[in-house]
């Protein structure tokens, strides 16, 4: 075990010292603070897993780190399935670990009542997109409100250290951090707002959303409707992470789990740490690790440097805006002696129970491994970001259009006021295939403001300027998919004994098989014959993976992606919901 806590001396955000809470792991006290979450004190007092699977009794842990892939699942004070990376810790909590399937005790939960809301727009997800949309929306005179499941606003890109760090200098673990702390102080003061914290959405019906209020996971939350005239989904996006062998390991990462454990938490994952994938991504992950005190021995880029230039030459206006950030995060490098390497990858992870070692890869053009250029390095652990996956279950809910983002994955279809083909429904940030924080910003202001006017009974009009920043974005994710392309070599990287579903242990092997016997080609059929896609993260990490094994040659993945049931939602609360209606 390898991940551990920063030390408070010497971090320059400057944490002070947060209060003790009583907390037991299998019947042993542990030191835990507040504002930690169960996956925090659990990596920070040297556990790096804490349940096994149920197919294959194998150890998991920590993975993507924002709640999608339920590797992190753990009992807490009786109950199972509760995820580690979202449960913040009270006190007296009882963690324990979760062996294979558990079912609940029978002991009654506190119930979290919550009446049912209503608003001109509700806005759904607090990052970028959804703040910009929260206060243009209001400005423009809407009555709005915000639901996310986090307990402050910002997101994944301008995630906040917990209130209780007490940190003094927040803004040095992150960019623009001038501009979101005066937007978030303006959406708290803004008298047309309401946000509702740890808020979870796990249904959409018109323009009536089901959501549930309280710690991530706990029972006894009461499902409760919110009625709105106008809906704007902002729900972000996930990490892409291709398979190969050992990649299932504990230790290994996707690249936001990494970053949001060491902006979030002040938690590395590991001391020899390698950072691989493709995308600028991977450049302010890094960043994270060394701020936390890990050493990164290497970046890799998978496309080749020249791949690179050639996709940012197409568009040099938006190249140019992109320079200073390049410099910087050059200078980063440097500075800490990470080399950067274009053209390779990570193609198998090695260890028992954890990672011990990788073995990394020259990639041809096509990102297929040259042959005798296979090298073994040690680390213990491995972060893995091949760009990200839209956030679409609410949109896919909501009957929204999809088609097909720059980088080739589902993105949710809008109109020059980001409409989606649901009236009444606007979409903005990385679900309509847009990258990064400024470009989510324009489309959540011009989301926004249209969400207003159709609520009050308007038609629909951002205006000229707004929608001309909303162009800029999308050059920019064009760019780069150009400069970052995700090419099909990877599906050589895998064996047919390399797991794909990683819920339901569901190897590449089983799956052309299925695939072979029944002729299957779609990603629902496979979810029903093999099982991919249907453990607790129901084929968030594997239906695209899936897909794309399934595909043609040149062909589009077409993932599964409905799911009625947008997050897990335990039977208990909808039963005690019919019993009260």
């Amino acid at each position: 075990m390898t991940a551990y806590q920063r030390p408070r001396p010497g971090d320059p955000a400057d944490v002070g010292r947060p209060a003790t809470v009583p907390v037991t792991v299998d019947g042993h006290p542990v030191t835990a603070h507040a504002g930690q979450t169960v996956a925090a004190v659990l990596l920070a007092n040297g556990r790096d897993t804490w349940r096994t699977t149920r197919v294959n009794d194998r150890p998991r842990g920590t993975f993507c780190g924002i709640g999608a892939c339920y590797d992190c699942l753990v009992t807490v004070n009786g109950l199972p399935d509760t995820r580690a990376c979202q449960r913040t810790v009270e006190p007296n909590d009882a963690i324990t670990t979760q062996q294979g399937a558990v079912l609940p005790k029978t002991t009654e939960a506190t119930s979290t009542e919550e009446s049912a809301r209503s608003a001109d727009v509700v806005v759904v997800g607090a990052g970028p997109a959804g703040i910009a949309a929260a206060l243009t929306a209001a400005d423009r005179g809407a009555d709005v409100l915000l639901v996310d499941n986090a307990r402050d606003v910002g997101g994944q890109f301008n995630r906040q250290l917990p209130t209780e760090f007490a940190a003094r200098r927040p803004d040095r673990l992150h960019h623009g951090w001038r501009s979101f702390a005066a937007q978030r102080e303006r959406l708290a003061a803004h008298p047309r707002i309401t946000h509702l914290t740890e808020t979870s959405v796990w249904a959409v019906e018109g323009h009536r959303l089901w959501a549930q209020r309280g710690p991530a996971d706990a029972a006894g939350r009461t499902p409760f409707p919110i009625d709105a005239k106008a809906v704007v989904l902002a729900t972000g996006a996930y990490d892409r992470v291709l398979p190969f062998p050992g990649w299932d390991l504990p230790g290994v990462y996707t690249a936001g789990a990494a970053q949001a454990l060491a902006k979030g938490q002040r938690i590395s994952v590991g001391r020899r740490v390698l950072v691989a994938g493709t995308g600028p991504f991977l450049l302010p992950v890094a960043d994270s690790l060394t701020g936390v005190g890990a050493e990164v021995v290497a970046l890799l880029e998978a496309n080749s440097l020249a791949t690179v230039r050639k996709g940012w030459s197409v568009d040099p206006m938006i190249a140019t805006s992109k320079l200073r950030e390049a410099a910087g995060y050059g200078a980063l490098l440097a500075r800490h002696r990470i080399p950067l390497r274009h053209g390779w990858t990570v193609v198998a992870a090695h260890g028992t129970d954890r990672v011990e070692a990788v073995t990394i890869a020259r990639l041809d053009g096509s990102w297929r491994p040259i042959a005798g250029t296979g090298r073994r390095i040690e680390v213990d652990a491995v972060c893995l970001g091949f760009g990200f996956t839209a956030n679409l279950e609410l949109a896919v809910g909501a009957r929204c259009e999809l088609g097909t983002a720059p980088d080739g994955g589902p993105a949710v279809t809008v109109d020059a006021n980001q409409q989606t083909s649901t009236p009444g429904v606007f979409a903005a940030g990385e679900l309509t295939g847009v990258a990064g924080a400024v470009p989510s910003t324009a489309e959540g202001g011009v989301a926004g403001a249209a969400a207003a006017q159709y609520a009050l009974g308007e038609t629909p009009d951002a205006g000229a300027r707004a929608r001309a920043a909303v162009r800029k974005g999308q050059r920019l994710a064009s760019a780069l998919a150009r400069a970052y392309p995700v090419r099909d070599g990877w599906k050589t990287w895998s064996t047919p004994e390399t797991l794909v579903c990683r819920c339901e242990e569901v190897t590449r092997g089983e799956l052309e098989s299925a695939a072979a016997d029944r002729g299957l080609d779609d990603g629902r059929a496979m979810k029903l014959s093999s099982r991919a896609g249907l453990g607790m993260c129901q084929g968030r990490v594997c239906s695209r993976t899936v897909a794309a094994l399934l595909a043609e040659p040149g062909a589009v993945p077409k993932p599964s992606l409905k799911r009625p049931i947008a997050v897990p939602v335990r039977l208990r609360d909808l039963a005690k919901m019919q019993e009260e209606s």
